[in-house]
């Protein structure tokens, strides 16, 4: 049981670390058509993109200052803690 949990906390913090690889490469001017970005886009683009929707349909980041920025990824952030938070409650339900 032990070794499910690690497997899908392995997974929520590769996918972390592809959110970061994001952020930070697009603070660079690297060219879109670059590979390693198109898999960055690819892997984060449909957990992002939904995020993105909801923040734009918002009335707090509608028509302001904030909707400048993307606040997506720190969202999505909060999201996969939230799901590892879950997860380590279910697993503790059935271990002890």
């Amino acid at each position: 049981m032990d070794s499910v949990y690690r497997a899908i906390n392995g997974v929520l913090f590769a996918f972390e670390m592809v959110l970061v690889a994001r952020a930070v490469i697009s603070w660079f001017p690297i060219s879109r058509n670059n590979k390693f970005v198109d898999l960055l886009h690819a892997i984060t683009e449909p957990v992002l993109s939904p995020i993105r929707n909801m923040l734009n349909r918002s009335s707090i980041f509608n028509n302001s200052m904030l909707s400048m920025m993307d606040f997506s990824p720190i969202v999505a952030f909060l999201l996969i803690e939230v799901i590892r938070n879950v997860v380590f409650s279910i697993f503790r339900m059935f271990v002890y």
